[in-house]
């Protein structure tokens, strides 16, 4: 009995052994799978902030490109509220040069007449156009601004401008001031 004892000791120890292997074997692979989990949460975190950043930078470049935009367009229409309010002051000016060419006195009228080109250049440097418009036109709702209708003079005036009575301006690309027009129809 010593003997199957003994042996059945040993058996046991291995077996303790074998147990106490694998429960290690275990344990250094929980170990590992715990340090991937750990590892794994690092690149999610990682990746979460690194996709938070890429975000914040686009939407920052997307802010820096719409004010650089804003930033222009102010620019070129910074002016605009003046040129308007002296746009009627142009059409004075050539309302006088128009009766001044009646008259005799030669010399006003060259005089008003360099002082008007001046005027009209420095509005022109500013970005002033002038909407081209005459008569025979075809009409354009979103250009002119059709003041009254009357019978078209002629069939081919129909539908078409017939008198211009004040010019139209544009500052850039944007029109500040619509042509008046008189349409046939």
């Amino acid at each position: 009995m010593s003997e199957k004892t003994k042996s059945e000791e040993v058996d046991e120890t291995l077996v303790d052994k074998e147990i106490q292997e694998e429960q290690k074997e275990q344990n250094e692979a929980e170990e590992v799978v715990e340090e991937q989990s750990a590892e794994e949460k690092l690149r999610e975190e990682l990746a979460s902030e690194k996709d938070k950043f890429l975000r914040l930078f686009a939407e920052f470049e997307n802010y820096k490109r719409r004010t650089s935009k804003e930033r222009i367009e102010l620019f070129k229409t910074a002016g605009q509220e003046v040129i308007v309010s002296l746009l009627p002051v142009m059409d004075d000016f050539d309302r006088a040069i128009k009766e001044l060419a009646k008259s005799e006195d030669k010399e006003m009228f060259k005089g008003v007449e360099l002082i008007s080109n001046k005027f009209k250049e420095t509005l022109k440097n500013k970005g002033l156009e002038e909407v081209g418009v005459k008569q025979g036109d075809k009409f354009d709702a979103e250009v002119h601004d059709a003041v009254t209708q009357i019978p078209a003079p002629s069939k081919k005036l129909k539908g078409k401008i017939v008198d211009v009575i004040e010019k139209g301006f544009k500052l850039g690309d944007k029109i500040i001031r619509h042509p008046k027009v008189v349409v046939g129809n």
